[in-house]
């Protein structure tokens, strides 16, 4: 599905956009209670996109109230399935609908290529909307099995309120992950976006109630992670924070469930995912094409990127000319609103000056730098940073230990099978790993062997709706997408009713 392209120039489309920075709290957009604000930046050229309401605690306090109030009325929390479906998808149509609102609101908030918006994040937001919408009338209790003068059975019910907290690498289509299977079962949502991209979260917002979702179901608090963030994390009355971002910060939810109430806490904390290419790959260039996809591709700025691209030995010279080749093809950086760019700028100043220092370190680690290595030239006016691809890498080196959230490939030589699984699985994380094999027993020897929740074989980045998405080890513990994922906002409920003999 691609989304279709407006007719006119995006820049002056974007220059028309009206832009809503307030917060939506109750129904209504409201600014913070202190008054406060911050600017959003558009990291392709430094200017200002808009001034957007800071939230605090006093602000949480009010979104959880709200939404604690709308789960207690049972206006959505008790509304009749297929009611609740009918406006999931009336409110994916809408989304469909402001397409063009959306792209514009990601591309200009982190850098995302529009045409990425097009093709990618917003048909798979769609996707995700209208197939968790589609289970809604598919959840099941269960009935057990007990004596004749005894009835027993399984209540699976919403848990309450559920503050959702989003990275700003995937605005649109990461809030849409968290929010569509937390409403999908009947929950109340305090939506806090990552203040590096706090736009389009307002928009699904106003939609959603447009859709005929009830004041006070879905509610957005923009502001600082320290500041609402934590005050969301710590809040006695939320039942669940479904969090995704840094381990970290990851790490901190976990700590704050334990200093309030306990409440249950899902995860999903990126990866420094290893991406095998095997010497009997079918074909090199097309294990490049996907490599290179899956490093550069969104700026790098993915949580499962394959940033480790562990080959072996014997084909590694043709495998790097091909990568590099298409590096050079594929990903060249410039302007997000032309829809010709296929690589915009990483989503802030801060996020470039991390990025390149880690280039740096790499460089004095001894690992040689054979392609990017710096901004590319003619774009210093923005958070560019070229891609770049490291070889002569160990794993023990800090560009092979740490996630560095950019275009940045590390390739690490192995001899074999067995020590390219001890390679992958020689890391911290474990969200996602690939092979490139032409041997089938290879293939499922590596997705039995290494430490990842999700595998690929023979591609990378891929698959649907069916398949939860989520990682092992310091990747986190909760799964996005699938049934899965809405059972996994509700709670179940054990009834035993003696009804006699």
């Amino acid at each position: 599905m691609k989304i279709a392209s407006p007719i006119g120039n995006w820049h002056e489309k974007a220059s028309k956009l009206a832009i809503e920075g307030r917060l939506f709290v109750d129904g209504e957009f409201r600014n913070a209670a202190s008054g406060a604000r911050f600017e959003s930046i558009n990291p392709a050229d430094d200017s200002v996109i808009a001034a957007v309401s800071r939230g605090d605690d006093a602000d949480i306090d009010l979104a959880v109230a709200a939404a604690r109030k709308a789960f207690k009325s049972g206006a959505w929390s008790r509304l009749a399935p297929r009611a609740r479906m009918a406006v999931m998808l009336k409110f994916a149509d809408l989304i469909e609908a402001h397409a063009h609102e959306f792209a514009l609101l990601d591309t200009m908030d982190m850098g995302k290529p529009i045409q990425e918006m097009l093709t990618v994040d917003i048909p798979l937001a769609l996707t995700c909307l209208r197939f968790t919408a589609e289970c809604i009338d598919k959840m099941e209790g269960t009935v057990g099995s007990t004596a004749n003068d005894v009835l027993s059975y399984v209540l699976r019910q919403p848990i309450g309120v559920v503050g959702c907290i989003v990275p700003w690498n995937y605005p649109l289509l990461m809030t849409v992950w968290k929010i569509a299977p937390a409403l999908a079962a009947g929950n109340s949502v305090v939506l806090k976006p990552a203040e590096q991209s706090p736009l389009s979260g307002l928009l699904l917002a106003r939609l959603f109630v447009e859709a005929g979702g009830p004041a006070g179901v879905l509610n957005v608090v923009n502001g600082l992670g320290r500041e609402a963030g934590k005050a969301l994390a710590l809040h006695n009355d939320v039942d669940k924070i479904a969090f995704t971002g840094s381990a970290e910060v990851g790490k901190l939810m976990l700590i704050y469930a334990g200093q309030s109430n306990m409440k249950k806490v899902a995860t999903e904390c990126g990866g420094k995912s290893p991406h095998v290419v095997m010497a009997d790959a079918a074909n090199l260039e097309t294990a490049a094409w996907w490599a290179a996809m899956g490093i550069f591709g969104n700026q790098g700025e993915v949580c499962c990127a394959g940033s480790r691209i562990i080959v072996e030995k014997s084909v590694m010279p043709d495998f790097i000319d091909a990568l590099k080749t298409e590096a050079k093809k594929g990903y060249v950086p410039g302007d997000p609103l032309n829809e010709a760019t296929t690589m915009g700028p990483l989503v802030s100043r801060e996020q470039q000056k991390r990025v390149l220092n880690y280039i740096d370190i790499g460089k004095q680690a001894g690992a040689t730098c054979v392609l990017g290595g710096g901004v590319p030239d003619g774009l210093d006016g923005g958070a560019f940073v070229a891609p770049t691809i490291f070889t002569d890498v160990d794993n023990s080196m800090t560009i092979a230990r740490e996630e560095i959230f950019g275009p940045v490939a590390s390739v690490i030589p192995v001899s074999g099978y067995d020590e390219a699984v001890a390679v992958a699985n020689d890391t911290n994380f474990g969200l996602a790993a690939g092979i490139w094999t032409s041997d089938l027993g290879k293939a499922h020897r590596f997705a039995r062997d290494v430490e990842a929740g999700m595998v690929y074989v023979n591609s990378y980045i891929n698959g649907d709706m069916q398949l939860p998405f989520g990682g092992w080890k310091e990747s986190g513990n909760g799964r996005d997408k699938c049934m899965d994922a809405i059972v996994s906002y509700t709670q179940s409920k054990g009834v035993w009713v003696t009804i006699g003999n």
